[in-house]
């Protein structure tokens, strides 16, 4: 199994400048190869694959010495792969039905990845171990130091709302990018200062999903969880023009809750780091979780006087909500789990 680690890099600028110009090099590499498969087929009815555009990168990088040839071989095939798996995709929609979406150009802000497939091959990680700091080498870009978190540890695991500690700032960057004039520098810098505001909620969430996975994983040999049906959860209220909706403004409010959460992601962390250590994970469905009584089993929308309080009307059973919910998905996924076994 392949696993995939986060981490921020701390380039200094010259470093931040090259890097730039690879990921715009790769851009460049993909758009060409593009073209020239549009190209072939509108021409010739011939058919380009990766092969063909993988044998041509020693042209490219002889006849572009301060260009292409900068970075990584492997890199660029890996750029080209990425084209081919686009058109594998798209090949197959059209094949089931679906609506095609032929690969389109990268523009500067719809490119921003590089792959590095095999360590050694233009990227080295670590590679200055008595500095001090973590590195990580980069043909092209130099030793990039590389900011490596530690492991967290705790039990009582809060939401911490990323989103909304973020909304004042994004609401005053995106007012500021709604005042610039389109297509001017200061727009786009706009434009950049709301993404990165977003990409770092983002990251927030993300490290907070590994960690707590990465806690529950370490302590427990079972993992039990909701049956989540998150597309569901956070559609929209707003209904039609015909049958409009009925409280718009809470449901919304509740969506961005339930997104800002992040519970697919963490799920799919989970079940990734699950597999991977050899742990169970168990959803189980999650009607009536946290309105049964886990001491007599009574279920009840009486049984939650409170979002947090729990007190069942039958034997008078007191805890906090999200504790009777949590036994009772254990419970539940259990009990599944046997059944399955047997």
């Amino acid at each position: 199994m392949r696993r995939a680690y986060t981490f921020l890099l701390r380039p200094t600028a010259r470093q931040a400048a090259a890097l730039a110009a690879c990921l715009d090099d790769h851009r460049n590499l993909y758009n060409a190869a593009l073209e020239e498969r549009r190209e072939a087929w509108r021409r010739s009815r011939v058919t380009v694959r990766y092969g063909d555009q993988s044998a041509q990168l020693k042209d490219i990088r002889r006849t572009d010495p301060s260009g292409q040839a900068r970075w990584s071989f492997s890199s660029q095939q890996a750029t080209l792969r990425r084209l081919e798996k686009a058109f594998a995709a798209f090949f197959r929609r059209v094949k089931s039905g679906q609506a095609p979406g032929y690969p389109r150009f990268k523009g500067s802000g719809w490119f921003d990845t590089v792959e590095w497939p095999k360590d050694r091959d233009g990227c080295r990680w670590d590679s200055a171990p008595d500095s001090g700091q973590v590195r990580l080498y980069l043909q092209g870009v130099g030793h990039v130091r590389v900011h490596a978190h530690r492991a967290s540890d705790g039990v009582h695991v809060a939401n911490p709302r990323y989103l909304a500690a973020s909304t004042a700032r994004l609401g005053a960057a995106q007012q500021v990018l709604a005042r610039r004039e389109r297509g001017s520098n200061r727009r786009r810098k706009a434009r950049e200062r709301v993404a990165a505001l977003h990409a770092r909620v983002r990251r927030q969430r993300l490290d907070h999903a590994h960690k707590t996975a990465r806690w529950l994983v370490r302590h427990h040999d079972l993992i039990a969880h909701e049956d989540l049906r998150i597309g569901n959860m956070t559609r929209s209220a707003a209904g039609t023009l015909d049958a409009p909706g009925s409280n718009v403004a809470q449901k919304s409010g509740l969506n961005r809750s339930i997104l800002d959460a992040g519970w697919g992601a963490f799920l799919r962390i989970l079940a990734a780091k699950a597999e991977s250590a050899g742990r169970l994970v168990v959803a189980v469905n999650p009607a009536n979780t946290s309105r049964t009584c886990p001491q007599c089993g009574h279920c009840a929308r009486d049984n939650r006087p409170t979002q947090a309080g729990f007190t069942c009307a039958t034997c008078g059973y007191n805890g906090h909500a999200d504790v009777v919910g949590a036994s009772n998905i254990l419970r539940a996924g259990l009990a599944l789990q046997s059944v399955q076994a047997a």
